[in-house]
């Protein structure tokens, strides 16, 4: 009965299904291994984000790369009071508030580094933001990447004189009159009333919208290693059951084809209300005459 596997029909098929299926599972297997190294990408990060660890010159950090950001980095210099600024709308612990951000000019004079020196609760109120400490300083926290206006869900435009939207040196360019660091640092330990601002993973280093790509291929791969095997399997019980029929005898006609002598009713070949006989019934009448050496009735 399973002759019909050796047809060049089903050669192709089965060729084209043991290729189909170790290709979908190796695919969505490498997806999977893409998904879970972003994964521990992320939480990598994360742990070196959220530990002190021992803090690096920040020159020695710079360039900031997926490596380096998040890194605690220390810099000394002098902060530049007039020029200090306040980022509205920022969450800290589910409660809505603004960082203090302070520019410092570092001793060796490279560009200024943005600084944020912590959150307060509440709108943005320059008078109520605390002065920076006057004279030289050393600065110990977390390097940080330049924001991205479309990371930002609150206004990045339009804002009040003294207010940041974005941190970053394209948003700071028009705001400061010297040259400033593509990065910010988050101060380490805040002084009080303000609390420290924590440090954020990169982007692109873990549970972003690629991770979640990647572990929407992988569910598509396995998807089409299954239809496959289901396709496979249909189209095998189809052919199974064809020919079984056609070992009973059973002969399904084709749509609209006309049932032939095997499978069309009895009744069919009987002439009704003296119409003349169909040709099946006068070919029977004809054969019977011959068997028996009788003239055959005048059709």
């Amino acid at each position: 009965m399973y002759r019909f596997l050796l047809t060049p029909r089903w050669w192709a098929i089965n060729v084209f299904v043991v290729l189909a299926i170790p290709v979908c599972l190796v695919a969505g297997s490498w997806q999977l291994a893409r998904f879970e190294d972003q994964v521990d990408s992320h939480r990598e990060h994360q742990e070196r984000s959220e530990t002190a660890g021992e803090p690096r010159p920040l020159a020695e950090l710079l360039p900031l790369t997926t490596e380096t950001v998040g890194r605690q980095a220390e810099v000394t210099g002098t902060y530049d009071a007039d020029h200090q600024l306040l980022v509205p709308d920022r969450v800290l612990d589910g409660e809505r508030g603004h960082y203090v951000l302070t520019p410092l000019r570092p001793a060796d004079g490279g560009p200024a580094v943005p600084v944020v020196r912590g959150w307060l609760p509440g709108a943005a109120d320059t008078a109520g933001a605390p002065a920076p400490p006057e004279g030289e300083v050393t600065v110990t926290g977390a390097a940080q990447a330049a924001e991205s206006p479309s990371e930002i869900t609150s206004a990045t435009t339009g804002l009040p004189a003294g207010q940041l939207g974005v941190i970053g040196a394209a948003s700071l360019i028009n705001m400061l009159p010297y040259e400033v660091s593509d990065m910010w640092i988050t101060v380490r330990d805040a002084e009080a009333p303000m609390a420290a601002v924590p440090a954020e993973a990169p982007t692109g280093t873990g549970l972003d919208i690629d991770a979640f790509q990647n572990l929407g291929y992988t569910a598509e791969w396995f998807v089409f290693a299954a239809f496959a095997v289901f396709m496979w399997f249909r189209l095998f019980r189809r052919e199974v059951e064809t020919q079984r029929d056609a070992e009973l005898g059973i002969r399904v006609p084709g749509p609209g084809a006309a049932p032939d002598a095997a499978t069309a009713p009895h009744g069919d070949a009987t002439p009704r209300d003296g119409a003349a006989p169909t040709a099946p019934a006068t070919a029977a009448a004809s054969s019977a005459a011959a068997r028996s050496g009788s003239p055959a009735p005048p059709a």
